[in-house]
């Protein structure tokens, strides 16, 4: 019996012990209404402490007393944050935030700020579409492959068929990038509710041809994720898109033809969205190039890039609906996305152009999804 008392003791000690070590010391992000976010970290020995917001801030926090340190932020526009620490030169995440994402290996807090109840990307009180995660049979690649799909609310309750947006992914990036960093289908539910979008199927497949799934989500176990992969942009993956399209329309209830057809992607995703629609005129009414990468990167001959000035000018003949492109005015790919208007601009091919602040990154293609998603299937 004493034995007995003594395990239970020491079981009673440790759940104490980890409910100690895991509820909040400081309250970090603290939120208000107003939407001035105030972090907090526990360092007690540190001498520098600095908050780095995705590529937005590099900032000192101020020692404050009780070994914390701190800062306040006002002004933020409302969005999706990712966030991290440098102590003394190391990067370490908020403990007290349970909320994180990881961009390619790189793990980071997250918050998203949404003082008004506006944010496309926030979670609103709104009806909301459903996101399955599926595997297709690809036969080009001789393989099953995953991918995920956002159904619009009421799709299981309808008869109803829907147009389709294929959404790619950039470089780093996988089948989840989308709805995780994205947030593609907060801006979905939010936009299709107000009326600001036409319900739509939207599917985000996997471009990185050498691989199934997400780093953790094949046969292959944990696998760390990479920026760079095989056969990433040599033409393969535009190949394969086929069988992409063929199993959605196989497997769910599609509105058939161009004119109910979009694609888009950002950088990489935006490289394969060019090509696909300019060896695809037929298939696509839509088109939007998120920062894309431009320039021809595969060292073989694959007849996907031969010839893209005409193949542009005979896409252009077939009337797209919508070519819209996007770009930061800090971003690397600027001067290659210029001297592709150039291009576009010497044919007289008609286009939509949006610059936007900052560089390569999501703040950017959070707002290109929202605004080009409001030019489809209208």
């Amino acid at each position: 019996m004493k034995r007995h008392f003594f395990f239970l003791f020491v079981l009673m000690a440790l759940t104490m012990s980890g409910q100690g070590y895991l509820s909040p010391s400081v309250n970090s992000p603290d939120i208000t209404n107003d939407g001035t976010v105030t972090f907090r970290v526990k360092a007690a020995n540190a001498d520098t402490v600095r908050l780095v917001i995705d590529s937005r801030l590099d900032t000192l926090m101020k020692h404050t007393g009780n070994e914390t340190w701190s800062i306040t932020l006002r002004g933020l526009e409302p969005d999706l944050y990712m966030y991290y620490y440098i102590v003394d030169g190391m990067k370490v995440i908020d403990n007290e935030n349970a909320h994180t994402l990881r961009d390619v290996k790189s793990v980071m807090n997250t918050f998203v700020l949404d003082p008004q109840g506006d944010c496309p990307v926030a979670v609103h009180n709104v009806p909301h579409g459903e996101v399955r995660a599926v595997w297709y049979d690809s036969p080009t690649l001789g393989a099953k492959r995953r991918m995920m799909i956002y159904l619009p609310p009421g799709y299981e309750e309808s008869r109803q068929r829907f147009p389709v947006f294929y959404l790619l992914h950039g470089s780093g990036g996988d089948e989840t990038v989308w709805l995780e960093q994205g947030r593609a289908a907060q801006v979905l539910d939010n936009l299709i509710a107000s009326g600001k979008a036409v319900p739509m199927i939207v599917v985000m497949p996997n471009g990185n041809v050498d691989e199934q799934a997400a780093s953790n989500m094949s046969a292959l176990g944990n696998v760390q994720p990479t920026f760079a992969h095989k056969n990433w942009m040599d033409g393969t993956f535009e190949q394969s898109f086929s069988d992409i399209m063929n199993w959605v329309d196989k497997n769910y209830r599609t509105r058939t033809g161009k004119r109910y057809h979009a694609i888009a992607g950002l950088s990489m995703g935006g490289y394969h969205s060019l090509y696909i629609s300019a060896n695809q005129p037929d298939d696509f009414a839509y088109v939007g190039l998120f920062s894309p990468a431009i320039s021809r990167m595969d060292q073989g001959k694959c007849t996907i890039y031969d010839d893209l000035e005409g193949k542009l000018i005979n896409q252009f003949k077939q009337r797209p609906k919508v070519y819209w492109l996007g770009i930061g005015e800090k971003d690397f790919l600027y001067k290659d996305n210029a001297e592709f208007r150039k291009l576009l601009d010497k044919n007289r091919l008609r286009y939509t152009y949006h610059e936007s602040g900052a560089g390569h990154e999501w703040a950017n293609w959070r707002d290109y999804l929202v605004i080009f998603t409001q030019l489809l299937f209208k």
